[in-house]
């Protein structure tokens, strides 16, 4: 049975070395201040076509810092032999990203045009009974981008809290990217199948695919591979944490128990390309994935490719015209999110690898 995925080079992958060769010294730049903060602490970016992974690389460090000085804006470093070094199986916290995970189980197992009221009843309340799984999917739903959940002592207050919300529109007239989507797309899948999230996510998907390095809450025994976000505070954060290392960063998906249909799964970028060439084989539609968003797809947006962000620094896009995926994990929240500018870096990568797909192989 031929593999998933194997190491290759460019040629064997149909693409240009010069220019897949110009997506890590671009990235390096966003390890130095620009103009004030670094973009990132470290990343590990992969690349590939087809079945050959061309691209495979870690740049910069997991853990740089110890906390935040805020007044006077500067990470608190650790010593340089303490530091801890990229690798290209580190794993991060992918947070956004989580969402596409919750997508494709609803696309597989439920029916996206029946209202999600008809499969979890309380949702209905405060004039929320059209909204349907797909306009949840599609951030069509109405719905504004988040609630306070984190302040709220029990998984029932929290529920509730949701099912309360009225929404902001009427379904279906305009798109607002929302965190509310995807938690509410847990609450029908586990409702319609009676099984917890990170079951569906490690029976349905990571499983299957191979993805060993993949799931929520990882155990303490892999704390040295993991990427650390954010000394989480107030007032820029939600909650006063000191350091996140471990943990997922999303202060509602902590609240959560670490297990949130919008954040909360931690991955490598080798799983990450799995799950990639999983959805390319899989030929589409893409329900919950960005579509022409050229800061994080570059010039491979407006032609089709999909892909999603997540907040702590993470990144992938599919493109299925050319066959080409593009992985980038970075922990742009170390040590504070206040530093978080942008999406350059991403874009630069993505169309380093739009320019490589060689002509005669397009």
């Amino acid at each position: 049975m031929e593999p998933p995925l194997s190491r290759g080079t460019c040629p064997e992958a149909g693409l240009d070395v010069g220019a897949v060769r110009r997506i890590v010294p671009g990235l390096r730049t966003a390890l130095e201040p620009s103009p004030r903060h670094p973009w990132c602490a470290g990343a590990v970016v992969l690349a590939g076509r087809g079945r050959v992974v061309a691209l495979h690389e870690a740049i910069g460090w997991a853990v740089r810092y110890t906390g935040y000085d805020a007044a006077a804006d500067r990470g608190v470093e650790l010593p340089p032999e303490r530091r801890v070094p990229m690798r290209p199986d580190t794993i991060f916290d992918l947070a956004s990203v989580s969402k596409l995970f919750t997508a494709v189980l609803a696309a597989r197992l439920l029916d996206l045009d029946r209202p999600a009221a008809s499969y979890v009843p309380e949702f209905a309340a405060a004039g929320k009974a059209g909204i349907t799984v797909r306009h949840l999917l599609d951030h069509t739903s109405g719905l504004r981008p988040e609630l306070p959940f984190y302040d709220l002592p029990t998984a029932a207050a929290r529920a509730r809290l949701l099912w309360d919300e009225e929404p902001l529109e009427p379904p279906g007239t305009a798109r607002v990217y929302s965190d509310l989507n995807l938690i509410a797309v847990q609450q029908v899948l586990e409702r319609a199948t009676r099984q917890p999230l990170d079951v569906l996510v490690a029976d349905g998907i990571t499983g299957p695919l191979g993805m060993a390095d993949t799931g929520y809450n990882p155990p303490a025994a892999l704390l040295p591979r993991i990427a650390a976000t954010e000394d989480q505070r107030r007032p820029w954060g939600k909650l006063d944490r000191g350091l996140v290392h471990g943990a997922v960063h999303d202060e509602n998906a902590y609240a959560a128990g670490g297990v949130s249909g919008h954040a909360g799964l931690f991955s490598t970028a080798w799983d990450l390309a799995l799950f990639c060439r999983a959805l390319l084989d899989a030929g589409g539609p893409y329900p919950g994935f960005e579509t022409d968003q050229p800061g994080l797809m570059g010039e491979l947006a407006g032609r089709g490719a999909v892909g999603h962000s997540g907040f702590t620094g993470t990144s992938l896009v599919i493109d299925p015209a050319t066959d080409t995926f593009l992985v980038l994990l970075a922990n742009s929240v170390h040590p504070s999110r206040t530093w978080r500018e942008g999406s350059a870096p991403r874009a630069a990568a993505a169309t380093c690898l739009a320019r490589s797909v060689l002509p005669d192989t397009a």
